[in-house]
């Protein structure tokens, strides 16, 4: 039975070397891993403990409306803020929890414990990359300047076709409307070269949410 994956990235080879530990004894061998039958959704959102509880709540429901529906949740694997929020929730409510691990979060023990695929990368670009490779569509939570870092490099390399994917702005209380104004000046003075609303979906209810998910 297997009880857990780890996974490494390999940025020179663009390859991911799987692990899996079987219960009986815990020995290891290299597989392959596929997932296509089920929905992965990655969430970006804030790590911060220190944050209104609207959007903790909103991050509740989330996670649980995934497990519910039996989701795949990747995301950044840290222990605090809205990450643990949704993360927790998922996994409570049945989802499976892919967390994508920087060297820097292991070495400050900031790694979650609910985690059932541990994806390893050196750094954040590497982590984006991983996100975005896994998973069929983006949701941003409320965030800050890594969630926007995450998804500004989403709709950046779908503008050029490195995918089709979009980033879905969860727009809880107005979070995102300056964002969102930003984008629209963005187009008004002809800084994007085609709509950018080709890359991105805006969301301002839960009920709105799930239907662009399901």
């Amino acid at each position: 039975m297997i009880t857990k994956i780890h996974i490494t990235y390999c940025l020179s080879l663009k390859k991911y070397r799987y692990l899996h530990y079987i219960q009986s004894g815990g020995s290891s061998e290299s597989v392959g891993y596929k997932t296509k039958y089920m929905k992965k959704i990655a969430i970006f959102c804030s790590a911060s403990n220190h944050i209104a509880q609207l959007y903790v709540d909103a991050a509740v429901e989330l996670g649980t409306w995934m497990g519910q529906q039996g989701k795949w949740l990747i995301y950044g694997g840290s222990n605090t803020g809205l990450m643990d929020s949704v993360a927790r929730a998922a996994k409570e409510h049945g989802a499976m929890i892919m967390g994508v691990i920087p060297t820097k979060l292991e070495e400050r023990a900031m790694v979650s414990d609910l985690l059932d695929v541990t994806f390893r990368s050196v750094n954040l670009s590497d982590r984006k990359d991983i996100m975005l490779q896994e998973a069929e569509v983006m949701v941003a939570l409320p965030g800050g300047v890594d969630t926007l870092d995450e998804i500004f490099h989403v709709m950046a390399a779908a503008t050029i076709g490195y995918h089709q994917k979009k980033v879905i702005f969860y727009n809880v209380d107005g979070f995102w409307n300056d964002v969102l104004l930003f984008l629209e000046k963005l187009e008004s003075n002809h800084f994007a070269h085609r709509p950018l609303c080709n890359y991105f979906s805006v969301a301002n209810t839960f009920e709105e949410l799930i239907q662009m998910l399901n």
